[in-house]
C-alpha cells in the first residue's frame, strides 16, 4: 500500500458547498467539550485532547455528528476550548448544548493566513448587516489528511 489515496483516512473528506455562506439555525446541539494548551495561540496538545475525546465518545457507544464538527474557540494565548458535536451526552466530560444562528463561511490554505481569514469574515458578516457575537474556528481535518487530499479547508464559524 504505498499509495496513500488507499490508506484509510481518520478525517472525512470535507465539501465545502454546504456550509459556505449559509446561516445555520441549531437548537440544543450537543457539544462535548475539553481544553487544549496553546503557546501563543498555536495548539501543543491538539492531538492527545482529541484523542482522549475520541476514546470517550466511542467508550460511551456514541457517534460524532454527521458533519464531524469540530469547533475551536481560542479563549487566550495559552487555551482553546474545543467542542466537538455528539449525538448523545456523555459522561466524566463536560456537555455543551448551543442554540442560535450561525454563519459559515470556508477558506482554504495555511493556517498563517487565519489572522487575514478573520478580517474578511468580520468584513463579509457586516457587508450582510450580521453581528457576530462570536468566532470559532472548525480545522475541518488533520494536517495529515489535509496533506492527503490536497486542501486544507478551515471554516469561520459566526454567532449571531
Amino acid at each position: 500500500m504505498n499509495d496513500t489515496n488507499q490508506k484509510p483516512e481518520c478525517c472525512p473528506k470535507f465539501d465545502p458547498a454546504p456550509w459556505d455562506g449559509k446561516i445555520v439555525e441549531w437548537k440544543d446541539k450537543l457539544f462535548i467539550k475539553d481544553k487544549v494548551f496553546s503557546l501563543f495561540y498555536m495548539p501543543i496538545n491538539f492531538g492527545q485532547v482529541i484523542t482522549r475525546m475520541m476514546k470517550k465518545v466511542e467508550a460511551a457507544g456514541a457517534k460524532l455528528s454527521d458533519d464531524w464538527l469540530c469547533l475551536s474557540d481560542h479563549t487566550s494565548k495559552w487555551n482553546m476550548d474545543l467542542y466537538v458535536a455528539v449525538n448523545k451526552e456523555i459522561k466524566d466530560i463536560e456537555n455543551v448544548k448551543s442554540s442560535g444562528k450561525f454563519l459559515f463561511k470556508v477558506y482554504e490554505g495555511n493556517y498563517k493566513e487565519t489572522g487575514k481569514w478573520c478580517k474578511d469574515f468580520e468584513r463579509y458578516a457586516q457587508e450582510k448587516n450580521l453581528e457576530i457575537q462570536k468566532m470559532y474556528m472548525w480545522y475541518t481535518t488533520c494536517p495529515k489528511c489535509a496533506k492527503k487530499y490536497g486542501k486544507n479547508y478551515i471554516v469561520i464559524v459566526g454567532q449571531l
